[in-house]
This record gives structure tokens, sequence and C-alpha cells, in this order.
């Protein structure tokens, strides 16, 4: 059976093994901090009830979970309340309309948002948010402004103004490294409390080989377990995508760095 609700990921990470599915459930408050194992959850949205597995994400506030064969775009707050014992009761016929009208708009622009306006309200409630998530008007204008960095610096004397030629960023999880230089936050419009990032430079792709420049993450629980410092120089595993910082000129964003490893400082 086909759901016209669905709203099918054009590209997103699936989980390599069910550790990197658990920490991620956890940092989503999915399950506990001590859980060792994966629960079973329910999708429960459009009047259904139906059993679903978390296979990946999209970015830090998109899961991708699957049910009856098809893959759909989620919001973890919202995941989350559909697992309520009471989650039907609480649905209005206002709220009913609003869902519709949401996931109509997001089937036709085909961005990455939250799944509906009931998720929408639980989200002031939250108190951790990785990242802001912005209109589909909003974030192509921030890209459009994007100043993409050169490959080749202009001779020396007499600047040479032109287009940055722009990156060709793998699809995929690859290597890379990176040196912190800034710790900041940014305005969250879902929540009362600032988003924590990580602003690097240097940042470098092993295979293919890619100098990248600046490049932004958020400052997520496994980032914190390292207890990084300005200057700390790492090498890790992740997806770097074009997204620009909230205020910031760093047009580049690193997805979910894993496999972490600290420089010793010489």
């Amino acid at each position: 059976m086909v759901h016209a609700f669905i709203i099918k990921p054009t590209t997103y990470t699936s989980f390599e093994n069910e550790a990197e599915q658990i920490e991620k459930c956890q940092e989503w408050n999915l399950i506990s901090e001590k859980a060792t194992k994966i629960k079973a959850f329910s999708y429960k949205g459009n009047g259904m009830n139906l059993a679903c597995t978390i296979i990946g994400y999209v970015d830090a506030m998109t899961a991708v979970i699957e049910f009856d064969n098809q893959q759909h775009c989620i919001h973890p707050s919202y995941l989350k309340e559909m697992q309520a014992s009471n989650y039907s009761q609480k649905l209005t016929a206002a709220a009913v309309e609003a869902v519709e009208a949401v996931e109509a708009v997001e089937a036709v622009e085909a961005v990455e948002t939250v799944d509906t306006a009931e998720a929408a309200l639980e989200i002031f409630q939250e108190e951790e948010r990785e990242e802001s998530q912005t209109s589909v008007q909003a974030q192509t204008s921030d890209e459009a402004l994007i100043e993409e960095p050169a490959i080749k610096e202009p001779p020396k004397g007499k600047a040479k103004k032109g287009k940055a030629q722009k990156l060709e960023l793998p699809e995929g999880k690859v290597k890379m490294t990176a040196t912190v230089i800034e710790f900041t936050t940014v305005p969250n419009n879902f929540s009362d409390t600032e988003d924590e990032v990580v602003i690097y430079d240097a940042v470098s792709i092993a295979d293919p080989e890619i100098q990248v420049g600046t490049a932004w993450s958020s400052h997520s629980a496994t980032l914190k377990k390292y207890e990084l410092e300005i200057g700390d120089t790492i090498s890790f595993e992740g997806k770097i995508v074009v997204k620009k910082l909230t205020k910031h000129p760093v047009p580049y964003k690193i997805n979910n760095p894993a496999k972490i490893q600290k420089e010793e400082k010489s």
C-alpha cells in the first residue's frame, strides 16, 4: 500500500550498525542514555498505527523511518510524541487539518522540515536542539548568498575579482581532518535556548583530496565527550554539505562526525 502522505528522502545517511543507531536515538531522546538496544517504535500519524523502524537520518532534525517498505522523513520529537499511549486522543480536528496542509507543502517543495504542524507545536517545548529549522524561502536565500571559497588564490598584487569556483563535495561519508577555531551559539527559532556549534578551519577531505577551508558542526553530546579546545586538530568520518551557519560567513556544515580521533599537540 502506497501512502499519499509519505515524504520520501531524496538522500539520507543510513546507520552502519546498531551501535550508531542507538547513539543517534539517544541524542534524539528516543531512548534512555543507559539503553543497550533499540525498542519498538510506532508511527501514529494520519489516523494510522504502524510498526516502524528508524533506519537513518537526513540531518540532526530529520529522522528517516521505514514502514510498509516505504521510507518517510519525520522530526524525532514528533516520533517521540507518537509513542505515548494516549497520543491519538490529543489530536483535534483543527490539528488534523493543519497537519494535512503542512504535509502538502512539504511534498511539493521537497524540503527537510518538521513532519507536521503538531511537531511544530511540540518543538517549542523541547530544551535542546542541534540546529534551527528554516523555511524553504529562507534556506534558498541563505544558500544563494554563500560566497564559496576559490580553489586557487589570486596572484600577489592587485586583487582579482571573480566568482569563486564551486567545490564538488562527496555525497556520502568521508574521512576528514579539521582544526577547532571557535565555539559559539546561534539562535534557535523553535527553542528558548540557543544551539551550540563548533567552527573549524583547515578542513580537508582525504579521499578525494579536497581542501574545504572553514566549516561548522553542532556541538553535540558526542563531541563534548572529547573536551575539545581551540587549536585542537581532529580526524573523523562524516558527511559535509553546503549549509551556511546562521549569522556567520561559514558555508559548509559537517553532519554527525564519528570515529573521532584527537591529534596530540606538539
